[in-house]
């Protein structure tokens, strides 16, 4: 067994990440895989855009919501609107602070009124978690509301190719984006259920496929071998990162946060504004009429340098616009990349700088995504 840090977690395929190269790094509590031997994060991230990528993602959350009106209480939670969907549908949805701020973002499965699954983040599974027994206790609602953070892995398969991996493994494909199907999947002979949906965190075709903790090595290793048949690679959550930025995708801890509201981050398209309740929606309602005293954009480097997350903008007489959330070197664009959370006055085409170190750094402000969304539905 490799030596694991004190006080930190793992996932299901841990040894299988060490055996295979992987270079690991804690994030959210969690040790997980950054990015392996044999190309690197570069290497990973195109993979992703040209074939396909695979990524264990086991240590986001998992939580479960169940019993009479389990639906409907999460609507008077949760910040989007879970009445625009129906049973085998996910939807993206915030848990919002009474500040109107962000606790988490997170991905609800609806299997039936009474029966929600949710995936929120590693870092904020039992807050979330107890935000909700807290809202039912409060209400007075009979309902399971349980952490099932290690009772399932999570795995995203990402990439143009990555349809054709799950029809050779013979695993069902949801029919349109952001619908699941729980299944039972031959793998090896063995049926294992699963729940496989149309999502993912990179702006390719691709899928979400939760089995079960102690089945997740099977499944990982069937995927695994077909990827690389089909020419992809095994991806760590360096180029998740890298992807998920090119995208201009809001990551908690940089683009949200319990400082940041939801009109700030510019997702407000994540929130049911006519719905009668959730978390934190009378301050939230009052900012967007008001007008959010920040507003979020991308930012693409004019000069050769890398931005960095927490970098000031400044504007062309050096005042400070405001500050970078995430920054990063775009492999599809050969460039710098970031997003920040400036002042509203700031708009798209004008000639801004990034302070790092002491150094400006060109940029111009423009509209995420920074590549051609290849999503398809």
């Amino acid at each position: 067994m490799s030596e694991i840090p004190e006080g930190v977690l793992h996932g299901p395929l841990h040894e299988w990440h060490v055996d295979h190269g992987a270079k690991m790094a804690e994030f959210g509590g969690w040790l997980m895989p950054l990015q392996y031997d044999g190309g690197g994060v570069v290497s990973e991230h195109t993979a992703v855009r040209t074939t396909v990528g695979l990524f264990d993602v086991s240590h986001l959350g998992k939580a479960g919501i169940r019993g009479a009106g389990a639906v409907d209480f999460a609507n008077r939670c949760l910040s989007n609107d879970l009445g625009r969907i129906r049973p085998g549908s996910a939807q993206y949805t915030l848990a919002l602070t009474d500040e109107g701020t962000v606790t988490d973002d997170l991905i609800a499965y609806l299997r039936a009124a009474d029966d929600l699954f949710l995936i929120p983040n590693a870092a904020n599974t039992a807050a979330v978690v107890a935000a909700l027994q807290g809202a039912r206790d409060a209400e007075g609602a009979e309902l399971e509301i349980t952490n099932l953070h290690r009772d399932f892995g999570v795995f995203a398969l990402q990439g143009p190719e990555s349809a054709a991996v799950m029809a050779a493994l013979g695993l069902p494909q949801p029919a349109g984006y952001m619908s699941f199907v729980d299944a039972t999947a031959v793998i090896n002979g063995v049926e294992l259920p699963l729940t496989i949906c149309r999502t993912g965190y990179t702006g390719e075709h691709g899928y979400e496929i939760v089995p079960r903790w102690d089945d997740a090595l099977t499944v990982w290793e069937a995927l695994a071998a077909a990827v690389e048949a089909a020419g992809g690679k095994a991806a760590g959550l360096g180029a998740r990162d890298t992807l998920r930025t090119e995208m201009g995708y809001a990551l908690h801890g940089h683009e949200l946060s319990t400082s940041i509201t939801p009109v700030e981050a510019g997702v407000g398209w994540a929130v049911g504004w006519k719905k009668e309740s959730f978390w934190g929606k009378d301050v939230l309602a009052a900012q967007k009429a008001a007008g959010a005293p920040r507003k979020s954009v991308g930012l693409l480097a004019t000069e050769r340098g890398v931005p960095r997350a927490g970098v000031n903008v400044l504007g062309a007489e050096g005042a400070v616009l405001g500050a970078t959330t995430s920054g990063t070197f775009s492999p599809t664009l050969g460039n710098g990349i970031a997003l920040a959370l400036v002042d509203p006055s700031v708009q798209l085409g004008d000639t801004l700088a990034l302070d790092i170190r002491g150094r400006r750094l060109g940029v111009t402000v423009v509209k995420p995504p920074f590549v051609q969304m290849r999503v398809s539905s």
